[in-house]
């Protein structure tokens, strides 16, 4: 298998600065540099170098035209990490269609949850063909049942057994749309993300430019996140195409089994540049640390990115303690902020400086909505650690406001506005939607943050927001309280509050990893009291079997709202009567 090189021998790099995706492929495909797969055990599966890519995607292109789908119609893709999903995504493209990255099904027994979430992805995009891995061929078929619209469907060889036709190519322009991304966390409800060319050739140069990633000559990326997520698609893909970079691919499903694969790519392959939410981090030490190979060699990697869920200093922390001694610098950390919404990228922290974080104080930030400094920042009792995300991209606009829309001091807890030419235009098909979160050309995020000398700090989801008598509690504070004790482990918990018909009642839904009445008696107890020491709250305590599994966003995030949707339903034991 060839090895696809870190540099382009005679391509000048252009970091940016073109006007959509198929004018970055046709430069890329200038050059030596593409993408490469890999297995679980670290294998080479097959590379394509730039070139190779636009070519299999023309012709590709020229099938689908030949077929007849028309300019602007709706291709649906199941985005695994494989060279399949480049043929389809970058086939339309050039045909003129619009790519829908959709997920993979993902957990214990959701082939039913799966295939009621392809049948609203069919509607709320009115994709008129979907085609993906064969293992899902009969998803898209039994979806697909429902919409007589849908004219084409299965593995991708019903694209490929199409004739491919002397026809001329019609790839989207500057002022098209380029695709349609689900936001995470809508897989109930779905909102398509419209993405067009000029947002995301806006977001794109803010990224790889100097207050971003500051991508240079000799970077290469190594990624595992998946293509259907913003941060794997933009950051992952778009991001590396338009500086002609080359990347190295685990699949999420591989990175999971064996996530040290993940840091053996980047120190095989000289890696400069990979990305992971903090959860990545942390399995990353709590799977891979007994089985670091002794010549693990990471110093070449210069920018951790994080991002994509709440940013946690604990377990960054101890990321950089366990592989330090294999080269890892932590000032390499870039803790950053973003949503699909605006492509990708929100803010970014500068280079060189690590995690920086911000010590408040609780009682103030519960009852005052204000980030004060705390007067003890060791006493986690008294006092909270947020971590700092960065500066706004240039070119955009970041505001923190009130419930009365009025911007905000500094420490002033508000909600998130963002403006600027990465805005999306609205949600494809829904301008109610739309109007919700759009408003002269500003968007509210639904987040939660206060600004800190011009750097954003996000606090939280506004939705998520618990409040206890007349106190706001943030979930992620309950479920890292639970963390910190051990009782359970890191991504076990989720929280979130019931009204009772008298107040707001918490509840902690954990994964329960143990047999027998006593051993659950003494989870839900210990839970229970890890809750109150450091929140000062009382909550009730459900128990999850592993079988079931807390539900998760496309993205892989918890996702809060579908566990209480499952514990209404009745679908977790309360806590035993002992607890």
């Amino acid at each position: 298998m060839k090895v696809l090189p870190t540099r382009n021998s005679t391509l000048a790099l252009q970091r940016a600065g073109f006007a959509c995706v198929p004018a970055m492929l046709d430069y890329a495909a200038k050059g030596e540099t593409g993408v490469t797969f890999y297995n679980a055990k670290g294998e080479q599966l097959s590379a394509l170098a730039w070139r190779e890519i636009r070519e299999r995607a023309q012709v590709v292109a020229r099938k689908m035209i030949g077929a007849g789908f028309a300019p602007g119609e709706r291709l649906l893709i199941t985005a695994d990490t494989w060279p399949g999903f480049f043929d389809a995504f970058f086939g339309a493209q050039y045909a003129g269609l619009l790519p829908v990255p959709v997920s993979i099904p993902v957990g214990i027994g959701g082939k039913d949850a799966y295939l009621d979430q392809l049948r609203r992805q069919f509607a709320a995009s009115g994709a008129v063909a979907a085609v993906g891995l064969d293992d899902l061929a009969g998803y898209l078929a039994d979806a697909a049942q429902e919409f007589p619209a849908v004219r084409l469907h299965g593995g991708m060889d019903v694209l490929y057994s199409l004739p491919e036709k002397p026809v001329d190519l019609r790839p989207l322009g500057a002022d098209d749309l380029c695709y349609i991304q689900f936001s995470s966390g809508s897989t109930r409800n779905p909102h398509g993300v419209q993405i067009t060319q000029r947002a995301l050739m806006a977001n794109l140069a803010g990224m790889v430019g100097p207050s971003g990633l500051g991508v240079v000559e000799g970077d290469r990326a190594v990624s595992w996140l998946p293509l259907y997520h913003d941060m794997g698609l933009i950051g992952f893909l778009m991001a590396p195409l338009s500086t002609q970079i080359s990347i190295d691919y685990l699949t999420p499903r591989d990175f999971a089994r064996r996530p040290m694969q993940w840091l053996n790519l980047i120190a095989r392959n000289r890696g400069t540049i990979s990305y992971s939410p903090s959860f990545g981090y942390d399995l990353a030490v709590r799977r891979g640390a007994a089985q670091v190979p002794a010549d693990l060699d990471l110093a070449c990697w210069r920018h951790a990115g994080i991002g994509g869920d709440m940013v946690r200093a604990d377990v960054l922390e101890r990321f950089a303690a366990t592989f330090e001694p294999f080269g890892f610098n932590r000032k390499a950390f870039i803790p950053s902020y973003g949503m699909a919404e605006v492509c990708l990228a929100i803010t970014f922290c500068p280079h060189d400086t690590g995690v920086r974080t911000d010590a408040v104080d609780r009682t103030a930030l519960a009852e005052a909505q204000r980030a004060v400094p705390a007067a003890d920042p060791g006493d986690d009792h008294k006092s909270r650690r947020f971590v700092i995300c960065g500066r706004v991209l240039p070119g955009h606009r970041l505001e923190v406001r009130d419930s009365e829309g009025r911007v905000l001091p500094d420490r002033a807890v508000g909600r998130i506005f963002v403006s600027g030419p990465s805005i999306m235009p609205g949600y494809f098909g829904e301008p109610e939607a739309s109007r919700e979160v759009l408003s002269d050309g500003w968007l509210d995020t639904g987040d939660l943050g206060y600004m800190l000398d011009g750097e954003i700090v996000v606090t939280g989801r506004a939705k998520d927001l618990i409040i206890v008598n007349g106190r706001n509690v943030w979930p992620q504070d309950i479920e890292w309280a639970v963390e910190a004790k051990r009782v359970v482990k890191n991504g076990d918990a989720a929280a979130f509050s019931i009204d009772t018909g008298e107040g707001e009642r918490v509840v902690v839904a954990v994964l329960a990893r143990v047999s027998g009445d006593e051993a659950r008696v003494t989870l839900a107890r210990d839970v229970a009291g890890a809750v109150r020491e450091a929140i000062a709250v009382d909550c009730d305590v459900a128990l999850v079997p592993p079988t079931l599994g807390l539900p998760t966003t496309s993205s892989g995030k918890l996702s809060r709202a579908r566990t209480k949707a499952n514990y209404l339903a009745g679908l977790y034991a309360p806590k035993p009567a002992a607890a």
